[in-house]
């Protein structure tokens, strides 16, 4: 043999030699998923445990808020967008000017607490006081207004917590307590992220927060709230199932059109038992009764 078929012999043995870990590589499967700060805990969750049902894929879990999410959907840099609200209908019509056609997938339901410092005496609010203290034009600036006085408080002066505008939160905030014609206060305390709010109200004797009772601690009280039957529902998991608590709210994600492959077996996984229950574990309320156990 000489030595031309002895490289061609060589360079088709070197071909063929298995190659596990660069195969390995290539052939496992990257789901991006981005968005609410709200799921963001829970995606991380499922992130993890989805590790353990199918170890060729794996799933990158950031925040940043529902609009963060649904522009980098749009946008193509994201498998899956997570949201605490409803895409709105510019965000839609962006979607399909890029030939997009959004499909929600609703993953659980949330109740959206009012959080107050755990020496605050008030044991429940209307919501037309909530749109009172956080609305513009709203009067209620001070707890003196409600009658209440609050160790710690010396001005008195209500200390208004909020999320940013990219928040899912805070839009479904807005729309629910103070309407869509209704606008912010100015001066507001804007938070990143649903723990901020919760760690600022802990700390703050004149404040209030909302944020998604999943991030609720034994350092906050949560007062409940009255609804148009002149009930007073406290926000709670069973709650939220049951739609009686006046600001819970659906959880979502989206995708760029009907899912395949291994982006809809992970999002079918997300609704089976096993991932409804580590919703229903985080604090959220599941889709459908399941049995956890």
């Amino acid at each position: 043999m000489n030595r031309n078929w002895v490289l061609i012999v060589i360079l088709a043995l070197v071909a063929c030699a298995p190659r596990s870990q660069e195969a390995g590589k290539r052939s496992r499967t990257l789901i991006q998923n981005k968005g609410s700060d709200t799921l963001v805990n829970v995606a991380q969750a499922w992130a993890e445990r989805y590790k353990e049902v199918d170890p060729n894929v794996a799933v990158a879990v950031t925040g940043g808020g529902s609009g963060t999410g649904i522009s980098a959907m749009i946008n193509g840099t994201v498998d899956i967008a997570n949201a605490s609200r409803k895409m709105k209908d510019k965000e839609i019509e962006l979607a399909r000017s890029h030939g997009i056609d959004p499909v929600k997938w609703t993953v659980g339901y949330d109740a959206l607490a009012v959080f107050v410092h755990p020496d605050n005496p008030v044991e429940g609010f209307a919501l037309e006081q909530l749109a009172g203290i956080y609305g513009e034009g709203g009067e209620i600036d001070s707890w003196d207004q409600l009658g209440l006085e609050i160790p710690g408080c010396e001005s008195r002066e209500i200390v208004r917590v909020s999320r940013q505008n990219n928040s899912g939160t805070y839009v479904y905030f807005k729309e629910t307590v103070l309407g869509k014609k209704q606008d912010y206060k100015l001066g507001s305390l804007d938070m990143h992220g649903s723990k901020d709010v919760v760690d600022l109200v802990q700390n703050t004797p004149c404040a209030i927060g909302y944020s998604s009772l999943a991030y609720a601690t034994h350092e906050v009280k949560m007062p409940c709230i009255e609804t148009a039957e002149d009930e007073c529902i406290t926000p709670s998991v069973q709650s939220a199932v049951d739609r009686s608590y006046p600001i819970a709210r659906p959880l979502f994600m989206y995708t760029a059109g009907q899912p395949e492959g291994a982006i809809k077996t992970y999002l079918d996984w997300i609704l089976s038992d096993e991932g409804q229950c580590i919703i229903q574990s985080k604090g959220y309320a599941p889709v459908l009764p399941v049995d956890c156990g």
